[in-house]
């Protein structure tokens, strides 16, 4: 497979009266083409600003990317101009926000939304992508499509206003779609409509995806691996089915255990971490997780671990195996 992205160290800060807040402290991920990545974490651990740092899309100030490379197919999303970022932007790389209420303009037309982005970078006329909108709005699953060009966002459902944002993401048909947790907001029924859409969306356009997620549950079915973040790192990494067979990280093993599980015939209770997530106000020194952690040892006081590898495609960054209680 080839490699279409790959994110080195990527540490972003934001100032604020309080003080620096370390939100992203040295994330390092790759992915290829037509692979899907799943990013897993607690709100506030640095999922969305991981990418939306990497797309130059943290607003500066506060914000601000101090360190690392995110290198697309070879070069720096991080040293290119704002002219360059932007014809990157929404034409080979799109994303997916998490809010489908409040995401469009209120007093314009789905039709001049969803075009927009043809007009601006491919360069064709308002009939064309009208026509373009018009054939991604049905590949999403808006019914009578070109009757709904001229209808405004308050006049679709959730459900339809996500399928709409998707199909915005699609229209230039990109290399790279990033969903920021989008099914956040919608019912079950919903989500999995969703989750299976773009599963069928990816294997018909061959694109790579990575997906933002607080569920364990959702990434099961979707993405062939996953990196699990914790406090601004990645604290896990390993193909699907690897992460949750044999779950390394104290962190995993908690967020799997809140999972309602339909393969058990006991009424198990679900197990919650106890605690709340790090204010990084200081870069991690000691292990993020340490307070939370029930297999801490004096080594987590002391020094913040690095990513090591298990085997070829199983990363975690734990000085103890919670298998035997003992160092690695």
């Amino acid at each position: 497979m080839t490699e279409i992205l790959s994110v080195q160290g990527l540490e972003t800060q934001f100032r604020t009266r309080e003080g620096i807040v370390h939100a992203v402290n040295g994330v390092s991920f790759n992915l290829d083409e037509g692979e899907t990545l799943g990013i897993v974490g607690e709100s506030g651990c640095g999922k969305s600003v991981s990418v939306m740092s990497m797309l130059r899309l943290i607003p500066s100030p506060p914000g601000q990317v101090v360190a690392g490379k995110a290198l697309y197919q070879g070069k720096d999303l991080l040293k290119m101009t704002d002219d360059e970022i932007r014809h990157v932007r929404g034409a080979q790389i799109s994303m997916v926000f998490q809010d489908p209420m409040t995401f469009f303009n209120p007093v314009l037309t789905i039709g001049k939304q969803v075009s927009e982005p043809l007009e601006i970078h491919n360069g064709m006329n308002k009939k064309m992508a009208y026509e373009r909108a018009a054939k991604v709005l049905e590949m999403v699953g808006i019914p009578k499509a070109k009757e709904r060009l001229e209808d405004y966002p308050h006049q679709f459902s959730g459900g339809m206003r996500q399928r709409v944002m998707i199909a915005m993401a699609l229209i230039t048909n990109p290399q790279l779609l990033i969903a920021d947790e989008p099914t956040t907001a919608l019912d079950v029924t919903i989500q999995a409509q969703i989750v299976e859409l773009v599963q069928r969306l990816r294997e018909e356009l061959g694109m790579a995806i990575i997906w933002i997620t607080h569920d364990l549950g959702i990434i099961a079915g979707l993405a062939k691996r996953v990196a699990v973040m914790y406090g601004g790192c990645i604290v896990e990494e390993a193909e699907v089915k690897e992460l949750y067979a044999n779950p390394m990280h104290p962190y995993t093993r908690g967020l799997l255990g809140s999972l309602p599980r339909m393969d058990e015939s006991d009424h198990r209770r679900l197990v919650s971490i106890d605690g709340m997530p790090p204010i990084l106000m200081e870069k991690p020194k000691s292990c993020p997780f340490l307070s939370r952690c029930t297999y801490a040892v004096d080594h987590c006081k002391t020094e913040n671990p690095a990513l090591k590898s298990l085997s070829p495609n199983h990363k975690v960054a734990c000085w103890v195996d919670p298998n035997t209680g003992r160092e690695f």
